[in-house]
């Protein structure tokens, strides 16, 4: 494998990632209601390292109960958390895998409030509501970004005093950073909104105060929305920032002290174009009540995704950005399959263009996310310098061992995962894993074992096989 661009290593300024596959930022809500984890969350990661990936970026890990997405997903608000993430660290190290921590916060996009948040509004960079959901939020006062800086600072810390292995800021996908960042959302008057500068000085100043916590020797990656679609639902909104500001973005971030770029799609997630595939309603109308308590808007689309005569609206909306796509760079002629190929073809590499747009214009590595899958596609978009490293999530969930397929010399898994994003669909209420009966030859319990054996082996039977104790803080 010495000649295959794949398994060569990754080489950032403070860190070396054993090949260009890394496990991208996804779960499911394994962890304590208290943000603290669990034995699950060590069994998941311990999955995708085992599986061959040079590096695993965990999903997000909030810097504080009030930024958190939902609840049951491990925090880093505390110092009584550093002694779990270390554990976590520990077992991916096992494999010669690295685990990058992503720092987040939620801003106004808090699909689950929690208990704890009840009663508050969320923060953001806008008194907006989230047009999709109805999420009410507040505009943060400068103080409160002033606060919020820090806490991004003390996790940065605390994921260093673990011992893992670098950051990631999740500043894409409609979280709090890409609320300050896009222009189709922040609408403040103040230093932190109106020219595209201003809009990126809360992500730069966060930078900044992470190089002064943890110094200039640890790794430090961003993750960014290239191109926002912030009206790809909403056609109402404003569109958000364009690929021309993200470039510009993405320099500022570099000189204030980045190591690398992660690129993705979208100013809100899910996303029409993140993660792509398939809508399916027989799912999502079974699941979606988790949140009908947390939105003014929700009831609206409960009722759309219940109703199959209603659907259609939602469809429209959902599907139409996908035809103004610029077309993908790569086809599958290497597939014999025709239907397969026009999977791939339709979901594959989707944000190739606008990674390699943004590589022109760094000089630090450039991460992709993207339906990746295929070993010559990948191989082709690092070779052609679209990217220099691959990030999958929906494709490790379906097939954990797909590195070790490719060591193998298979070009795609024996059964690839079909795009149709169940498994995304089932996380607000169900375990997070592959849903696709047509993967386990309709053996409905066979698939069932698969999802339920990140419970396995359990705290209790580890520590009585071991004769030691996993401090899960």
């Amino acid at each position: 494998m010495e000649t295959d661009i794949i398994f060569e290593p990754l080489k950032f300024r403070n860190l070396t990632v054993k090949n260009r596959i890394f496990r991208s930022s996804i779960s499911g809500r394994w962890d304590n209601y208290d943000g603290s984890g669990t034995q699950a969350r060590i069994n998941w990661e311990e999955k995708f390292a085992r599986g061959g990936v040079g590096a695993i970026i965990t999903s997000f890990v909030p810097v504080a109960i009030r930024g958190r997405i939902m609840p049951n997903y491990a925090t880093i608000d505390c110092d009584e958390r550093i002694p779990f993430w270390q554990k976590v660290g520990e077992k991916v190290h096992e494999y010669d895998c690295k685990l990058i921590l992503q720092l987040s916060h939620s801003g106004r996009q808090q699909d689950i409030a929690g208990v704890e948040n009840q009663n508050l509004k969320a923060l953001s960079s806008t008194n907006k509501t989230e047009p999709l959901h109805g999420f009410r939020c507040q505009a943060m006062t400068l103080e409160e970004i002033k606060d919020t800086i820090q806490l991004f600072a003390d996790g940065a810390r605390r994921v260093r005093e673990a011992g893992l292995d670098g950051i990631e800021l999740h500043s894409a996908n409609g979280y709090l950073f890409t609320q300050f960042l896009s222009s189709g959302i922040n609408d403040r008057q103040d230093e932190y909104g109106g020219s595209l500068e201003n809009r990126a000085r809360f992500l730069l100043d966060v930078i900044r105060a992470i190089r002064k916590e943890v110094g200039n020797d640890f790794h430090l990656q961003f993750k960014i929305s290239a191109i926002d679609y912030n009206n790809a639902v909403t056609f109402w909104e404003k569109p958000g920032n364009t690929l021309a500001d993200s470039i510009q973005i993405c320099q500022w971030a570099q000189e204030a002290g980045v190591d690398a770029v992660h690129v993705s799609t979208g100013s809100l997630f899910p996303h029409p174009l993140n993660p792509i595939g398939d809508f399916r309603f027989e799912i999502i109308r079974k699941t979606y009540d988790t949140m009908l308590s947390s939105g003014i808007y929700t009831f609206r689309n409960y009722l759309l995704f219940r109703y199959w005569l209603l659907r259609p609206i939602f469809a429209f909306l959902w599907n139409r950005v996908k035809k103004d796509l610029p077309p993908q760079p790569f086809s599958g002629n290497e597939v014999k399959d025709e239907e397969m190929r026009k999977l791939l073809e339709a979901n594959q590499g989707i944000n190739l263009v606008v990674s390699r747009e943004i590589k022109k214009h760094v000089n630090i590595p450039v991460l992709c996310t993207g339906g990746f899958q295929q070993a010559s596609y990948i191989r082709k978009a690092i070779n052609e310098a679209y990217c220099d490293g691959v990030t999958i999530a929906r494709p490790l969930v379906a097939n954990n061992n797909l590195v070790h397929d490719f060591a193998a010399g298979k070009d795609l898994p024996d059964k690839p995962c079909t795009y149709c994003n169940k498994c995304l669909l089932n996380v607000m209420e169900n375990p997070f894993g592959c849903y696709e009966l047509s993967r386990f030859d309709g053996d409905y319990e066979e698939m069932m074992r698969e999802v339920m054996s990140v419970f396995h082996p359990t705290h209790l039977e580890q520590q009585e096989s071991s004769k030691t104790s996993v401090p899960l803080g």
